[in-house]
């Protein structure tokens, strides 16, 4: 049957990297929205300022960070020995599973769901497995570890906000000199999320470039990036003309606007992470398309990635957010509950530091649930009534449906697919 991959292997790849590119698309209107909603919902920053500050970061974080190489068969759900006598089936699997996973993003950014990419073309992979191949074929251990990071994920992040949200009201919101202390403090917030992020970058983002450091370097370059962006914090809060007599509102304002300076940054470096992490949902599968195809139905542990497949990804993550980000961004960002600055920091400090913890652990994490589990955090810390429950009721029906509705559409094309090139 190697004979079908030679001879319609140019239609196999253009088919793969059609579905790969609406695959990425979605992944920027429904992932890359959530990273940017707390900023916007704050009103750190528009839509607009999110938009163009994804683009350049969500673009260098795929683009330089977004893996040299690719694991073929993404994250080891499916056995590959299964398909080394029928290679063609793989490649039908993930060409199924690519626009199933798109098509499931697209109709869910559509709606306004937050959603996990991840978890979409994990979904489909494993239908088209499981149904078109063998049960045997899934590593069902794995897809039981998704299941259980749906609670585990969004409690940590969720424990993580709250806290950190308390500290800042007690810290800074809750004395006699809110301005004072915001000027004491948040240069340590800063410090603390100059560390986070230089993890999440160091740990997800420059070990695809060949880059690598042991944990004992990356934890002193961590801790030196802090130690410099509290100072440079420190410098450009002493530099703010705040009216030191003002009443206390304004002082809350005041010290929201240095909260919103912060929330700046962390966004940047959010998109960057996300970039380096998330683009692989997308050119996974394509990548592994392309090496079957081209290298007549061998079935490599690796698939190396021809050039053109990074640009694709990033470009179509990019042209998503612009287009279509603007539901899922008005969720996260406005709908679960209100955001302030300060609050909006919280939460994507704590969903930063999620990810650090789940990468250094293992655990199998939806950068979706970390953000929203962080948002609903933070809305705890004011009391239940200040959350939106009929919203968040409709996020976890989402997170539920989406593995079954990957699988399904992907079971679906898979067949389809099957029977034209078969």
């Amino acid at each position: 049957m190697v004979d079908v991959l030679i001879t319609n292997g140019p239609w196999l790849i253009a088919f793969a990297a059609i579905f790969g590119f609406i695959m990425a698309w979605g992944i920027g209107a429904n992932d890359v929205a959530n990273a940017m909603g707390t900023s916007v919902g704050s009103n750190a920053i528009t839509i607009k300022q999110a938009i163009i500050i994804a683009m350049i970061f969500e673009f260098a974080g795929a683009y330089l960070a977004g893996g040299e190489v690719t694991s073929t068969i993404r994250k080891g759900i499916i056995d590959s020995a299964y398909f080394v006598d029928t290679p063609e089936l793989l490649v039908y699997g993930m060409i199924a599973s690519l626009l199933a996973a798109g098509i499931w993003l697209v109709v869910a950014s559509a709606l306004g769901w937050p959603v996990s990419t991840t978890h979409s073309i994990v979904g489909a992979i494993v239908g088209f497995a499981a149904v078109g191949v063998s049960t045997d074929a899934v590593e069902w251990g794995k897809v039981g570890g998704i299941v259980g990071s749906w609670i585990i994920t969004p409690a940590i992040s969720g424990f993580l906000a709250f806290m950190l949200f308390q500290s800042v009201q007690k810290l800074i919101f809750n004395t006699e000199n809110p301005l004072a202390n915001a000027k004491r403090y948040v240069p340590m917030y800063m410090a603390l999320a100059g560390f986070v992020m230089s993890l999440v970058t160091i740990k997800k983002g420059l070990k695809h470039l060949g880059i690598d450091f042991n944990n004992v370097e990356t934890y002193t370059l961590a801790i030196a990036i802090a130690a410099l962006v509290g100072i440079v914090g420190k410098i450009a809060i002493s530099r703010l003309n705040l009216n030191e007599s003002a009443d206390r509102d304004t002082h809350f304002g005041n010290v929201e606007k240095v909260f919103a300076i912060l929330m700046v940054c962390t966004a940047c470096a959010m998109a960057f992470a996300h970039g380096s992490n998330d683009v692989a949902n997308a050119i996974g599968p394509l990548a592994a398309v392309v090496s079957v195809v081209q290298s007549g139905g061998e079935i490599a542990k690796k698939a190396e990635l021809v050039w053109w497949i990074l640009p694709l990804g990033a470009v179509g993550i990019v042209l998503g957010l612009a287009i279509f980000g603007k539901r899922v961004m008005q969720t996260i960002g406005k709908n679960i509950t209100h955001l302030t600055p300060s609050r909006g920091f919280a939460a994507e400090l704590a969903a930063a530091s999620t990810v650090v913890i789940a990468s250094g652990t293992g655990l199998p994490i939806s950068t979706t649930q970390t953000l929203v589990g962080a948002v609903l955090g933070v809305g705890m810390a004011r009391g239940i009534a200040a959350i939106n429950l009929s919203v968040v009721r409709n996020i976890v029906v989402s997170w539920v449906v989406t593995l079954p509705a990957g699988a399904a559409l992907s079971i679906m094309f898979f067949f389809m697919i099957k029977g034209i090139f078969g």
